[in-house]
């Protein structure tokens, strides 16, 4: 009795409907196994009113004209019968109760008498306090048939929420083996597995007479597939096509790849299926032009790769072409397996571009204008050649990657690195040996009466971060990276390194001096002071200003922003040191690194930066390097290095040799020091011709330094200047926009295309973008496949700043009158950048798209 009397309470508390003005309640206790307990009921504000069969004209007339405003209970010990009773209209609009068990749990439910029959079917289900718990929880109001079944599929699932797609991939995710997927048994066990089933083909269009977990997957898969390759090409599945809803099957494939913790799962699924239905035969015959979307399967990556590594084997020249299926590949679900070697296929392209532009060979010029092509075009090659083996080395057993190798060796090491050097070599022999000068150039060894003094004569507080072997296109990068993501201005010159282009020279060139000198023993000494370790450059710097210190980087990322301003506190100039990509490049063991310390120098670099805005406030930064390298990553041959010819020696390195020695050598520069130095002891450096190396003992001859190529006398000189917040030309980072310029916003097939416009060009402050862009409705569900847009484009011509992109709207009943949505959200910060409301009205819902 308590629990009848607790679900009676409930019913009587809750709500009104629209058009009630009170709670009337028919209780049928046909078994009469309440009769002797009714009296004991007490609900307050309820009158209890026995019904018998002589006093239901009374009944009538006291709901319906005596008491129209009390709350009744009508208890009756026999069934409701539908002829000649007085009460049927009553009985109707209001609410019948049953207190056996089953009617019990249909009130508890909220579940309507009608549907008593479907809840008897699945009294099993119920027979569970735990799953009656969670299926209560979803706090259904209305059930249908329908919707029962889907709160029970969801409750064995442990959803939170009712919803047929999360029921199927939980059930999917579980294992395509039917006989061992448990979902798949609880519901057979419960529901029946044609409820499954049934549902199945209402949604997704299913019919296969053999059903199975793995043939509906391969058929979602193949629905899915089948919007962006042309169903006639699609003839070996056309078994699994279906004719109706194939839209549903799109967005279930495309949220579940989508999702951020569930698609391993479709990835390992997605190769089961593309091996069953032998897809490479689907693929392969295809011009790339018809798959180039498609991203159901890592098929079509394998398929793009090979397509544009082949046609750059066959030297075939659409570059172009190349590079915007690469860009096009970023925004597919495969790209982040495949990211190395799309990145060494872009680097690749690159660098075949570049052979291209200068396919009649790099020109012979006089000095200063070859030295000004590298600084403008041609150190880009040498970029292309770092970045294409920071991927390479993320893969590289890749067979893809070993074939890309040789191509890029034979660009690099045998055409471009010989030909530039080659020609440098003979206008370094023709116009620098007798004076290491380049006319409008300046030098490294006046950096600091060039840039430096009149700063601090001016007052100001500098910074300098020298960082050995930051070859220019390093820096060139490194800038790019402080342009685009600090408030700061930076710019980038070229200075004349030093030869011998080695740290002990290169370091002595940018301290403050009057006058350089190289000793019998190599020693390098500045003002007639030595210049090796930090102390005697500390020395050095203190000489010329009073107020100054140098410091290794390590010792300065080591301390704490309390540490650092007390370190620095005074201090108008002040030297950084930092060594990460020679320290790896010097050693035999770990050359092979040498790339990859380059990036990490970027980061570092970036960091220093960032310590001396933040922590020091400083506003004046130089960056710059005692010297670049020359490296390349396959072996040396023989006829690379050169013997030393029975030169006296002071010092002999793979790059260079000092000696007191006058006069022409075959294969050999001889540099006259006499512009560099005080030169007392009249030394000349030889240094081979073109990136040969001398022959001395040891290993490690892969990355080097100490000579004369472009590569190793190109110093960069990085100017930062920190520019704080509502200072003059301050301009803070800003993301580019992407807005969508269709105008109509009324959406009329299930199928259908969106343009869109980033209105700005990337470059210094405006930095990329990347939104996903999805359909929703009122009530936040997405209801369609979700594209990704990556918008980093660097033209000025708005036409190459423009999107097209393809969407699938569910198969599912929509209201014309309301309100839809077309959402951008950065991926980045999660943040909805546009939300434009749409009308949809699909008429006969089609899958075809006119």
């Amino acid at each position: 009795m308590d629990e009848v009397t607790k679900a009676l309470q409930e019913a009587f508390l809750q709500p009104l409907n629209e058009g009630e003005q009170r709670k009337v309640i028919f209780w049928f206790d046909k078994d009469q196994e309440f009769a002797d307990y009714i009296h004991e009921i007490s609900i307050e504000k309820v009158k209890v009113h026995k019904l018998t069969e002589v006093n239901s004209f009374f009944t009538k007339y006291l709901l319906e004209e005596e008491d129209q405003a009390s709350h009744y209970l009508i208890y009756s010990n026999s069934g409701m019968r539908m002829e000649d009773n007085w009460l049927l209209d009553t009985i109707l609009y209001s609410k019948t109760f049953y207190a056996d068990k089953l009617s019990l749990i249909m009130n508890e439910l909220n579940i309507d008498p009608s549907l008593r029959s479907s809840v008897k079917k699945y009294e099993k289900f119920f027979g569970s306090k735990d799953r009656v718990r969670k299926f209560k929880g979803f706090e259904v109001l209305n059930f249908t048939q329908e919707t029962l079944e889907l709160v029970m599929m969801s409750t064995l699932c442990n959803l939170k929420m009712p919803d047929f797609e999360d029921v199927l991939k939980v059930v999917i995710m579980d294992t395509l083996d039917d006989s061992q997927n448990k979902y798949l048994d609880q519901i057979a066990k419960y529901i029946g597995i044609e409820v499954f089933w049934n549902a199945i083909a209402d949604r997704y269009a299913f019919n296969q007479t053999s059903k199975s977990l793995k043939t509906l997957f391969i058929h979602l898969t193949v629905n899915a597939l089948s919007h962006t390759v042309n169903e006639e090409r699609l003839s070996l599945v056309k078994n699994y096509i279906a004719t109706r809803n194939k839209s549903n099957s799109l967005v279930f494939i495309d949220h579940w790849m989508h999702h951020k913790t569930d698609y391993p799962i479709y990835d390992q699924y997605a190769e089961i299926a593309e091996r069953e239905i032998k897809l490479s035969d689907i693929v392969n015959p295809l011009p790339v032009e018809e798959f180039k979307e498609s991203d159901t399967f890592p098929y079509f990556d394998k398929a793009i790769i090979i397509y544009i590594a082949n046609s750059l084997e066959e030297r075939l020249e659409d570059y172009e072409t190349y590079t915007k299926l690469i860009n096009l590949r970023r925004a597919k679900h495969y790209y982040e397996r495949y990211q190395s070697i799309y990145e060494a296929l872009y680097y690749t392209v690159k660098m075949f571009e570049f052979h291209k532009k200068y396919s009649m060979g790099i020109p012979k010029t006089q000095a200063v204008d070859m030295y000004r092509a590298y600084v403008n075009d041609y150190h880009q090659i040498d970029m292309f050649y770092r970045k294409f083996y920071v991927a390479y080395d993320n893969d590289s057993n890749s067979e893809i990657l070993k074939k890309l190798k040789v191509m890029v060796e034979n660009l690099y090491t045998n055409w471009y690195m010989s030909e530039l050097s080659s020609n440098w070599s003979a206008a370094v022999q023709d116009e620098m040996k007798s004076g290491w000068v380049l006319p409008g150039i300046q030098s490294q060894k006046d950096f600091y009466r060039s840039f430096v003094a009149s700063k601090i004569n001016n007052g100001d507080r500098v910074f300098v971060i020298i960082s050995d072997a930051l070859r220019y296109e390093i820096a060139a990068e490194l800038t790019d990276k402080l342009n685009s993501e600090t408030r700061g201005a930076c710019d980038i010159q070229p200075l004349l390194g030093v030869v011998p282009s080695v740290t002990k020279m290169g370091m002595a060139s940018l301290l403050p001096h009057k006058e350089l000198e190289i000793d019998l023993s190599g020693k390098v000494w500045v003002n007639g002071k030595s210049s090796s370790g930090m102390d005697n450059r500390i020395n050095i710097l203190q000489a010329v200003v009073p107020d100054s210190t140098a410091v290794h980087f390590q010792d300065l990322k080591n301390m704490n922003k309390a540490g650092r301003r007390e370190a620095f506190k005074g201090k108008k100039l002040v030297y950084i040191y930092h060594d990460s990509i020679d320290a790896t490049g010097d050693k035999a063991s770990t050359e092979i690194y040498t790339f990859t310390a380059a990036e990490r120098a970027i980061d570092e670099l970036y960091d220093i930066v960032k310590i001396i805005r933040d922590d020091l406030s400083g506003t004046n930064i130089f960056i710059t390097a005692d010297h670049g390298f020359v490296y390349q990553r396959d072996a040396l041959e023989e006829s690379d290095k050169i013997e030393k010819e029975g030169i006296q020696v002071l010092e002999i390195k793979r790059r260079h040799l000092l000696s007191q020695e006058k006069g022409e050598r075959i294969g050999l520069l001889n540099i006259n020091m006499d512009s560099l130095i005080k030169n007392e002891h009249r030394i000349t450096t030889y240094v081979p011709k073109a990136t040969i190396r001398f022959k001395i003992q040891g290993a490690g001859a892969n990355f080097v330094h100490g000579g004369a190529s472009l590569q190793e006398i190109v110093v960069p000189l990085i100017q930062f200047k920190n520019i704080r917040s509502g200072q003059k030309n301050s301009r803070e980072i800003e993301k580019v926009d992407i807005k969508l310029t269709n105008t109509t916003r009324k959406i009329t097939n299930s199928l259908f295309h969106l343009n869109f416009f980033q209105t700005e060009k990337v470059e210094d402050k405006r930095v990329p973008r990347t939104v996903k862009i999805y359909m929703v409705d009122d009530a936040e569900n997405v209801i369609s496949n979700e594209e990704m847009l990556i918008c980093d484009r660097t033209s000025e011509k708005p036409d190459e700043r423009t999107f097209k992109l393809r969407f699938a709207l569910k198969s599912i009943p929509y209201d014309k009158n309301s309100n839809y949505y077309l959402v951008s959200k950065d991926v980045e910060t999660n943040i909805v950048v546009e939300k434009t409301p749409f009308n949809i009205n699909l008429g006969i819902v089609s899958d075809f798209d006119f």
